[in-house]
This record gives structure tokens, C-alpha cells and sequence, in this order.
């Protein structure tokens, strides 16, 4: 019963972008590149397509994003990605990473907020 209770709190915390709890996915992004043999930028470019043809939920963005801000990725070219790839995924999907990309965002803000 504890198990269950500590899986769903980590899983609440974890959708709502506590993102001490996924140093395993961001370890995760690290080794990818690596192996890729992409330069940083395309690296996340690429991921970044990914994220909206699956259509990801924010946190899966907020994570994504953290690293490409890192990786010097300016919104310009996030933007332009999306609109690279809407003939292929579909408008439906773009508007949707849009959508989640905003609250993504928005937990970011919340987060630093919090943090204060």
C-alpha cells in the first residue's frame, strides 16, 4: 500500500514537472546525443519534432526544452521546426505542441516561482 502511494505521489509530482525525479531521462538525453553524432542544436531539433509528432505532454516538453536551452536553441528556431514539419505530422499536431509548449512554460514559471 505505501508503494502505491509513494508511485502515485511520484507520479503526480513527475506531471506536474518536478523534474528531480527524471535525472534518469535527462541522463537518458545526454547518451542519445552522444551517440547520434549530431551537432547539439540539430540534436534537439530533431527531438523537438519527435516530441510533437508524438504529441507530448508538457513535462515531456519542459524537459526537452530545459536541455535545448542549454544546447542554444533560440523559440525562432523551435517555431521554424514546427512549421518544417506541419505538412508531415499535420496542423493538429503543431497546434497541439504549440499548446503544449506554452504550458510547459507556464510549469517552468510555476517551478522557479516555487523555488523562491
Amino acid at each position: 500500500m505505501n508503494q502505491k502511494t509513494d508511485a502515485r505521489a511520484t507520479l503526480q509530482a513527475l506531471s506536474e514537472g518536478d523534474l528531480t525525479l527524471v535525472n534518469t531521462l535527462l541522463r537518458m538525453t545526454e547518451g542519445s546525443f552522444e551517440e547520434s553524432g549530431l551537432d547539439p542544436q540539430s540534436h534537439m531539433l530533431v527531438r523537438l519534432a519527435a516530441l510533437a509528432t508524438l504529441d507530448a505532454a508538457p513535462t515531456s516538453w519542459l524537459v526537452n526544452m530545459r536541455v535545448s536551452g542549454a544546447a542554444g536553441l533560440a523559440p525562432e528556431q523551435l517555431l521554424g521546426t514546427l512549421v518544417a514539419i506541419a505538412p508531415v505530422i499535420g496542423t493538429a499536431r503543431v497546434v497541439s505542441a504549440a499548446t503544449s509548449i506554452v504550458q510547459a512554460l507556464q510549469l517552468a514559471h510555476n517551478l522557479s516561482a516555487g523555488a523562491h
